[in-house]
């Protein structure tokens, strides 16, 4: 028997065993903004093998980290949010700067060998640019929005569909970090630095992606009714 209905979005599948998401990150498999297609059609999309993709989740769904195995469906909205916010939101605040300063650093080292670097120590700027705002204003208006007695129909609408679109900007700049990255593989001549810091990108990476993909698709339906 299958550990999972291939017929379901991977979004959904997701939702349902959330150690499905490294075997999704691995493959380039966007389950966050574009988590609405079924497993056939988002390895298509990808160009990768659906039994490979199939079998890499079986093995990962039998044997499930601590961690990939919490299932946040049941729990209260301000609990979900304190949750975002202590775990992802808290996890950006610590990784940025020091990303900021490996990337730049291994452009500067070794940008002759590897032209691409410093194109990625651009892209891993622009990332944390774009998302020290987006999380400050998902704290200060978006969270407290949706936690309030009397809920604002229109304040709420708008700001979901700006949280929207703020994630489908950060998936491509996540998209282009791992192209100029070359899927985070380490040159024989890399350094200590240059291994830290691709092994610290893709972590971001997978944070990041779970860290939408509750978003999209955990928080936001709850209120997608009201809003």
């Amino acid at each position: 028997m299958p550990m999972i209905d291939p017929s379901q979005t991977i979004a959904r599948i997701v939702l349902d065993h959330p150690a499905a998401a490294r075997v999704f990150q691995n493959y380039r498999i966007d389950f966050c903004c574009h988590g609405d297609v079924p497993l056939p059609e988002a390895c298509a999309r990808a160009g990768v093998d659906p039994q490979s993709v199939s079998d890499a989740l079986d093995h990962a769904l039998s044997n499930p980290s601590a961690e990939s195995n919490r299932d946040l469906r049941s729990v209260s909205t301000p609990a979900l949010i304190g949750y975002i916010i202590d775990r992802h939101h808290g996890y950006l605040r610590d990784a940025l700067p020091g990303l900021r300063a490996m990337t730049a650093k291994i452009a500067l080292v070794h940008g002759d060998h590897n032209p691409k670097l410093k194109e990625l120590g651009e892209a891993v700027t622009t990332l944390a640019d774009s998302l020290e705002p987006h999380l400050l204003r998902e704290e200060q208006m978006l969270f407290p929005s949706l936690m309030a007695r009397d809920l604002d129909a229109q304040f709420v609408r708008d700001e979901l569909e700006r949280m929207a679109t703020d994630h489908k900007e950060v998936g491509d700049l996540l998209f282009r970090i791992r192209a100029l990255a070359e899927d985070f593989s380490v040159p024989e001549w890399g350094c200590g630095t240059y291994r830290a810091c691709f092994r610290e990108l893709e972590a971001m990476e997978g944070d990041i992606l779970r860290h939408v993909h509750l978003e999209n698709h955990l928080l936001m339906p709850r209120f997608m009714g009201a809003a």
